[in-house]
């Protein structure tokens, strides 16, 4: 065999679990797409949050606040081995609440979240007075904010940039512009077939988004994917006014704004519509009107990989022992999860019981 691991998709979520592959000193190589794929990774807010994340689900509650809590040591030695800075702050973070309905609705999420995880997330819902002394630039039509101190955000072009070089030191071999044809299982490995050639391999790992589904079904696996489009935009660089991120607006490190938060079943478009982005823009004012004068420099659009719970998906193959999927819309929060634990259980090193909630079971389709 060529390798001991092959990734399939060098996006957040390939990138981590194969630095977290690597590490371990198992011989890896990332079969990645090419600048025309669909691409999650750089399209997406950079926030490592907690809040509100599996109110309906306890499992995912359990996973996302043991994720953020890894970030720390996470990011401390990924900048020892890179030298790249990747912007990541643990300032706490907010969510507003425009209405009575919003308040009532986030103080609901807030409070399963927190029973879920046995009273470990934090959070307090702030009302104006309380939100104005934090931010003083809100404007009096947001009636409150959900704030957890265990949310955070972080650049994800430089995440991304620090974990490529990551797998560069640890001596990963990176193909780009492999769009995988064909997976074989055969003795005793598995052989992907492309464009460029064949590699094997005795294990494989999908992380290819939108493509695992039609990967999965190469290696007995029904990996369900939904499509969900969102759109940003980013603003001129400004004075800081903002030290935390929120769901809605976020300034940067650099000063620029991002401004977005959108939910459209558009199937493989990513682009952008301006319908959209005015309501994206419309809600960002009521929040802090002053950006109604500012100047927008770029806006994009990106496809998020969700499954229909929205909930990650975490499986070996029945069919296929050895082949894996890591399918979720949450590469960034999750990115420390994967590149440590969930990398370290594909490598067969530790035993992950809450990781068994996360596999296709739930959906009653067949695991392969």
């Amino acid at each position: 065999m060529d390798y001991d691991f092959i990734v399939a998709g060098g996006g957040l979520v390939g990138s981590s679990i194969a630095y977290g592959l690597a590490r371990q000193k198992y011989k890896v190589a990332v079969l990645d797409g090419g600048d025309r794929s669909f691409r999650a990774s750089r399209g997406n807010f950079g926030l490592v949050w907690v809040q509100g994340k599996g109110w309906d689900y306890a499992p995912y509650a359990q996973w996302t606040g043991q994720a953020a809590d890894l970030w720390p040591q996470f990011v401390a030695e990924l900048v020892n081995e890179t030298g790249v800075e990747i912007d990541y702050q643990r300032s706490g973070g907010m969510h507003f609440c425009l209405n009575e309905a919003e308040w009532s609705e986030r103080e609901h999420e807030m409070e399963m979240v927190r029973q879920h995880t046995g009273g470990a997330f934090e959070y307090e819902m702030l009302d104006h007075d309380r939100l104005q002394q934090q931010i003083p630039q809100i404007s009096n039509t947001v009636l409150g904010a959900s704030y957890s101190p265990q949310d955070g955000h972080v650049n994800p072009l430089y995440l991304l940039q620090a974990l490529q070089q990551g797998m560069d030191v640890h001596q990963v071999h990176y193909y780009p512009n492999q769009s995988i044809d064909r997976i074989e299982a055969k003795q005793g490995g598995y052989y992907t077939h492309s464009t460029e050639g064949t590699l094997s391999a005795g294990k494989i790992v999908l992380c290819a988004g939108l493509d695992n589904r039609r990967l999965g079904e190469m290696l007995g696996m029904e990996i369900p994917v939904v499509v969900d489009r969102g759109q940003i935009m980013i603003t001129e660089r400004l004075q800081p006014f903002l030290n935390l991120p929120t769901l809605h607006v976020r300034q940067t490190a650099e000063g620029t704004v991002q401004i977005g938060y959108s939910h459209e079943d558009t199937g493989l478009n990513d682009g952008t519509s301006p319908s959209v982005l005015k309501k994206i823009a419309r809600r960002a004012v009521l929040m802090f009107p002053f950006l109604a004068r500012v100047q927008l420099v770029r806006a994009w659009g990106a496809l998020r990989i969700m499954t229909p719970d929205h909930n990650p998906i975490y499986q070996q193959s029945a069919d296929c022992p050895g082949a894996f999927t890591v399918t979720c819309h949450s590469g960034v929060t999750l990115a420390a999860m994967h590149a440590g634990p969930v990398a370290e259980w594909i490598g067969g090193s530790i035993r992950l019981d809450l990781i068994n909630q996360f596999s296709t079971d739930r959906f009653n389709v067949s695991p392969g």
